[in-house]
């Protein structure tokens, strides 16, 4: 379903799951040709959650990311050329270079820390919420991870103090389960995961969680839309379980394009490999969210090529900017450490 917002701020999420999805594409490509090392992950397939997701927040909201991160930070405002920038190590990247794909920090955006280091965040999150608590800030934290980090022990350690103190987070966890089980089902039970659902573990520290279609952006939009309210007034904690289906493009070791996204996929999947068309049909966020705009009558398929046309040369922009980028000095390698 749509969420219940201005056509111009269903365009605004439109746009930013295109911009998203052609600026991760573009990405493989760049690594394809050596311009970058080391391995990254890509948002693909988790739009709907992430976008949906982080248009609740307010300005002076923080958030906190994974590995994963990409998504999030462009859902959150990052500029893609600086994103870009720092990805591929270049000076001009939001952290002149030095955080790379797995570490980009943007405080400007309340964005605090972005790490790999798998539920890293999930305690630097809640200490976060407890310092706006404190301050009496009216912020709210809120930590996007994955379905692996519940099975660290920093996990529960927060749950139980964030509950205790009824801190202002929201954990949202973002399982992506392998496609070809079924759509928002295949988020299934890890073979290293006692607690199933997910839910059961947040709920054993008292901490109201649910389940929510991962793929459907009016699902997620109104789940963190009542989670955000009520934490706001001071209820404490929230948990989130967003089920997306993994795209087919990250089931190997690096991540590769089975076929490049247009937005006519929405209405034909043909050009697609014959053993992705049911991800591309049924799976795929972005274009999930298309058909919904013009069946809604929302908007017109032109209008949506408009915007994909323009977050096109916005991506082709934002490459030429990373590109011609200079990279750091040598002497840059010791600034700025503060450990």
């Amino acid at each position: 379903m749509l969420p219940k917002l201005p056509k111009e701020n269903l365009l605004e999420i439109l746009r930013k799951m295109l911009l998203i999805r052609h600026f991760e594409e573009s990405l493989i490509g760049l690594f394809d040709k050596g311009l970058f090392r080391g391995h990254y992950h890509v948002y693909i397939g988790q739009e709907a959650t992430g976008v949906a997701a982080l248009s609740c927040l307010g300005g002076g909201d923080y958030m906190f990311t994974t590995h994963r991160n990409h998504g999030h930070l462009l859902a959150r405002g990052a500029e893609p050329g600086r994103l870009l920038a720092e990805i591929l190590g270049r000076k001009d990247g939001y952290n002149k270079g030095k955080g790379g794909s797995f570490h980009t920090n943007i405080s400007s955006l309340g964005i605090l820390q972005t790490s790999a280091v798998v539920a890293g965040i999930i305690p630097l999150s809640t200490g976060a919420a407890y310092a706006a608590k404190a301050r009496k800030a009216g912020q709210v934290s809120v930590c996007l991870f994955g379905d692996g980090a519940l099975e660290e022990g920093a996990a529960p350690e927060s749950f139980n103090l964030a509950s205790l103190w009824k801190l202002p987070v929201l954990f949202l966890c973002e399982n992506n389960g392998k496609y070809g089980v079924g759509r928002a089902v295949a988020a299934a039970q890890s073979s290293t995961m006692a607690a199933y659902p997910l839910t059961d573990l947040p709920k054993a520290y008292k901490i109201p969680a649910e389940q929510v279609d991962g793929l459907d952006a009016g699902a997620v939009h109104a789940a963190v839309s009542e989670a955000l309210s009520r934490i706001r007034r001071g209820e404490g904690p929230r948990f989130i379980e967003a089920q997306t289906v993994r795209w087919p493009g990250s089931e190997s070791n690096w991540p590769v394009v089975p076929v490049p996204t247009e937005v006519a996929l929405a209405w034909d999947v043909g050009t697609a490999p014959e053993k992705v068309r049911g991800w591309y049909r049924e799976c795929d966020p972005a274009l999930i969210f298309i058909r919904e705009l013009v069946e809604e009558k929302q908007v017109t398929r032109e209008e949506i090529s408009q915007v994909d046309k323009n977050v096109r040369g916005q991506v082709a922009q934002a490459v030429d900017f990373a590109l011609k980028s200079p990279y750091p000095d040598l002497e840059e390698a010791l600034k700025d450490v503060f450990a």
